[in-house]
């Protein structure tokens, strides 16, 4: 598989893998190579123990990780999409910050998972600073357990818990936190059964649907896949808390997997009163991504905002 696509151009990974660079960061992914039908050196991306120990190479070899492992059956995020996010929340920035990269903001991470890749490749990238957030106790032990064992992590990434299943924001963010961003990677399905389907296409797509696969591909738990009513309900659930914190935060932001859920989003955006609301789309070769990006600043204030923090 080649990861030779329409990333962001600022994207480190719009060229092929370099497996045997990565295999020597990190040799436990040498036993994954081998020749793919067209004679390339590549993995079993269906394999989630192969695309663990991809990830483990990449962040090592690109981005000055010494350690990073997460517990088993957890999601294993592809790290190229994910920085992607990145750099074009760092380009929303941009817009507003008279055409200059935000090099000291600071950003929350709506559902960190165990992986913790949001904060740790905004900090790698851009030396952001995060709070990250989850409500699973195993994800925010790894993810600890991660920003532990590598250097300048602890000082850039703080882990919160949310302990309310029904809320997002409140009981996350303080009176006195104020975020530059948010960003999240919703669970977008509405239940168990439907991630499972959604699994099945996927290893359909990459060639496989071998009975020895785990379950879910790439692994991922129930807050991290599913919750009631998909990624709509979740993200209304984020648009309907975030008047509360409309003082605090620059952009809100969160990924929306299905085109077809933007309507319904932008309207509920137009009733609690957002001010500007942008749809920023990120190409990945065949597949098209979005992010949808809310404030409650106009022009003035959001670049008073810049002005004073970066």
């Amino acid at each position: 598989m080649s990861t030779k696509q329409k990333l962001h151009p600022r994207n480190r990974h719009n060229q092929d893998y370099d497996f045997e660079a990565l295999s020597k960061a990190n040799p436990s992914l040498l036993p994954f190579v081998r020749p793919n039908p067209y004679g390339n050196l590549s993995i079993d991306f269906a394999n989630s123990e192969a695309v663990k120990a991809l990830n483990g190479a990449i962040l090592k070899l690109q981005y000055q990780l010494d350690y990073w492992d997460i517990p088993k059956g957890f999601l294993c995020p592809p790290i190229p999409g994910r920085v992607d996010y990145i750099h074009y929340l760092a380009d929303l920035l941009k817009a507003t910050n008279n055409n200059k990269i935000a090099r000291q903001a600071v950003g929350l991470d709506i559902g960190t998972g165990a992986s913790c890749i949001y904060p740790i490749l905004g900090n790698r990238t851009y030396n952001w600073q995060f709070v990250a957030s989850d409500i699973d106790p195993k994800s925010i032990a790894s993810s600890h357990n991660i920003i532990a064992n590598n250097k300048g992590l602890a000082s850039a990434i703080t882990l919160r818990q949310q302990h309310n299943a029904t809320r997002i924001f409140n009981g996350v963010v303080t009176p006195n936190d104020h975020f530059d961003f948010i960003l999240c990677n919703p669970p977008f399905h509405q239940s168990l059964a439907e991630a499972q389907r959604g699994s099945n296409r996927k290893r359909a797509n990459l060639g496989t649907n071998r009975k020895d696969q785990d379950k879910l591909n790439f692994g991922g738990q129930k807050a991290e896949l599913w919750c009631p009513g998909g990624e709509v309900a979740f993200i209304k659930t984020m648009i309907n808390e975030s008047k509360d914190f409309a003082s605090q935060v620059l952009w809100f932001t969160s990924l929306v997997s299905k085109k077809d859920n933007l309507s319904a989003l932008k309207k509920r955006l137009k009733k609690v009163g957002a001010l500007e609301v942008k749809v920023i789309k990120m190409a990945q070769g065949q597949k098209i991504s979005r992010f949808i990006a809310w404030t409650y600043l106009d022009q003035k204030a959001q670049q008073a905002w810049c002005k004073q923090r970066f």
